[in-house]
């Protein structure tokens, strides 16, 4: 990220003009005087120096004036001005082009006092730096009286070639790789933010598109708006987020989502080339502005950033985190390059209120065609979240299989929506893991089964074959698996086994041992659970345990009767309706007891339970009869399927 500060030059104690740096190679003072002027062909290899820019930001006609005299004075008389900080010597050169707003270069090289000896003892002699500058600054040495042979050299020339920094530049195009990370789904972005928001212990979160208009183009474009009320960031917090990774901190948060410190980023980036943050706490507010339109054409990244701190009832700049003319350039770089005016500043700002949050608005979405990547409809303001309007993402294959396109699709958790349910207890390099087996009528007519794993209430894999499903069709047909790996996963030191984008996991002893010991349980729960496959006079070869439905205005899962038909739902249903006949206070229901539990040690996927001690393990496990025996019914028009072994069938 690039460093801008803002300087006041001065000569003999008068101020010639207030200047706006960037880059420098170390942090200045805010004012700097020159010391004296120097003939440039008296300075040694000036133009390999490492050089950056200073740039004018008069407060007055008077200062603008005084740049430019100062300038043209360098220019006519052919010289540098120097200016001495610490062991840094900088030279401030004249530019091809005078005018009272011209930026200049300034070139600069540390001045070291010791000599080394690398040089042939019958070298010429020669000038040195210093002897040039005391010259010409009226010291009591003249450059005769400082000749040296090239044994005695000074270091000067020998620094000068050597970089300064050991750190590379960010270049803006960086920012558009930051978002390649969601190359493959677009999702994965929207659920980097919700995670930020989560981590923030936000209670709620908005979503939506809202219009507004370009200030170069006039033309009016969709921006994505998403805000909670979480936490909030102070200035520091702000700049971990922004920055291209941060440090991880010391204390350990089980519940903490972000490992990486880079979600924020990728996520932005994905969904559109520019992004502006505006966070508030209790005691602060800040503004930042990421943006591939303002770092077009430029060497290096810049972030501007804005931080106030509370003063009584009003938020005033924090000169504690910056200077009020770097809190002023950067004001203005974000009214420039966004479409937010200090009106629209103050309207989003007065959204907190006097509670705290974040607002991230995105802009210059990613397109798709002549479309956008996300696609929306307009909601009814205020209701139950039926009638709050949709985003939809477009992508380049169909996500959803025939029956479900052009239809709403309703959240269905998968370990309510199972038959036949077992759950898997055990532990995996001496760290405890619990997966919940079960039959799936919808997924056995997709012909679907598989795993699905989840970290930290994220779902990274699904539909993962294990076992004998991963080389058959038939074996494992319609059987779902559901585990949490956030234990497996999360190593103590602070390392995670999960890719930075959070759509896979890494090639890990962790994954390895975890494919071995859920193949073993899926294996072991198709052996004895369906060897005879039966259908039902309506083909329907089993049922959940229970039937659940979701209220549209809480959220909350009630348990339907047995005797109740599910299709006689409404398609926007409420707890005080039938058959539950509640009200959404009410707390939301569990799962019945009926579930099998099996509780078994492992440590490591090479240690088997066999013979008698498998066969122990077997018989304590209880199921709850009745419920999950499949009914036979004399009319069955298919006949029941008979397994010989795996991957074989006969009728």
């Amino acid at each position: 990220m690039q460093m801008v500060m803002f300087l006041v030059l001065k000569k003999d104690k008068k101020m010639i003009c207030t200047t706006r740096c960037l880059d420098p190679p170390i942090e200045l003072p805010q004012e700097l005087s020159l010391t004296c002027e120097i003939s440039k062909n008296k300075i040694h290899s000036l133009s390999e120096f490492p050089q950056f820019s200073l740039t004018p930001v008069p407060n007055n006609l008077r200062e603008k004036s005084e740049w430019g005299n100062f300038l043209n004075y360098l220019c006519k008389k052919d010289k540098v001005a120097l200016i001495t900080f610490k062991q840094y010597q900088f030279y401030i050169l004249p530019p091809a082009l005078v005018s009272t707003s011209s930026p200049v270069n300034v070139a600069y090289n540390i001045d070291n006092t010791g000599s080394v000896d690398t040089r042939p003892r019958d070298s010429e002699s020669d000038v040195s730096l210093a002897g040039s500058q005391l010259e010409e600054c009226g010291g009591p040495n003249t450059a005769e009286g400082l000749k040296f042979s090239r044994a005695e050299e000074t270091c000067n020339e020998y620094q000068s070639r050597v970089p300064l920094k050991n750190f590379i530049r960010a270049d803006p195009s960086y920012l558009k790789t930051l978002g390649q990370a969601h190359s493959g789904w677009i999702f994965g972005a929207i659920a980097e933010l919700v995670d930020n928001s989560k981590d923030a212990k936000a209670t709620k979160m908005d979503i939506f598109v809202d219009i507004i208009q370009l200030k170069k183009s006039r033309k009016d474009v969709p921006m994505l708006c998403l805000i909670d009320d979480g936490q909030g960031m102070n200035h520091d917090e702000v700049m971990k987020m922004v920055s291209f990774g941060h440090k991880q901190s010391d204390k350990v948060d089980t519940d903490r989502i972000g490992k990486f410190g880079v979600g924020f980023k990728t996520g932005a980036m994905r969904l559109g080339r520019d992004v502006l943050v505006l966070t508030q706490t209790t005691t602060s507010r800040s503004l930042a502005f990421l943006s591939q339109s303002l770092n077009e054409g430029k060497d290096n990244i810049e972030i501007p950033i804005v931080s106030y701190c509370r003063q009584g009832q009003l938020m005033e700049v924090d000169l504690s985190m910056q200077s009020e003319a770097l809190a002023k350039y950067n004001l203005k770089a974000i009214k420039d390059f966004s479409p937010f005016n200090k009106y629209l500043i103050g309207e989003k700002a007065a959204l907190f209120g006097t509670g705290t949050g974040t607002q991230i608005y995105i802009w210059n979405l990613d397109e798709w065609g002549s479309k956008y990547c996300l696609e929306w409809h307009d909601g009814l303001k205020g209701g139950s979240s039926f009638h709050q309007g949709d985003i939809l993402i477009q992508s380049k294959r169909t996500r959803s299989r025939p029956g479900q396109i052009s239809q709403k699709v309703k959240s269905r958790p998968l370990s309510k929506f199972l038959t036949q349910t077992v759950v898997e207890t055990g532990d995996i390099l001496r760290r405890p893991v619990e997966l919940i087996l079960g039959f799936s009528q919808l997924e056995w007519e997709r012909a679907n089964c598989g795993m699905f794993l989840y970290w930290h209430g994220r779902l990274i894999e699904a539909y993962k074959r294990v076992g004998g499903m991963t080389h058959s069709a038939d074996v494992g047909r319609g059987v779902i698996g559901v585990v949490d790996v956030t234990n497996l996963m999360d190593d103590e030191d602070g390392r995670v086994w999960v890719h930075n984008n959070k759509q896979g996991f890494q090639d890990s002893e962790q994954y390895a041992c975890l494919e071995q010991w859920l193949s073993r349980k899926v294996d072991e729960y198709w052996d004895n659970n369906f060897d005879a496959l039966e259908l039902n006079k309506d083909n329907c070869v089993f049922k959940p345990d229970h039937e659940w439905v979701q209220c549209d205005k809480c959220r909350k899962w009630r348990i339907l009767p047995t005797d109740f038909d599910s299709r006689k739902l409404p398609l926007e249903w409420f707890c005080f309706m039938k058959p539950f006949k509640g009200q959404c206070s009410d707390s939301e229901q569990k799962m019945a007891p009926g579930i099998v539990n099996v509780s078994t040690k492992r440590s490591g996927y090479a240690c088997l339970l066999k013979d008698s001690n498998d066969k122990k393990l077997e018989g304590d496990r209880k199921t709850s009869g009745a419920d999950y025996k499949s009914i036979k019914y004399e009319d069955a028009k298919i006949p029941a399927l008979k397994r010989l072994r795996k991957g074989l069938w006969k009728q």
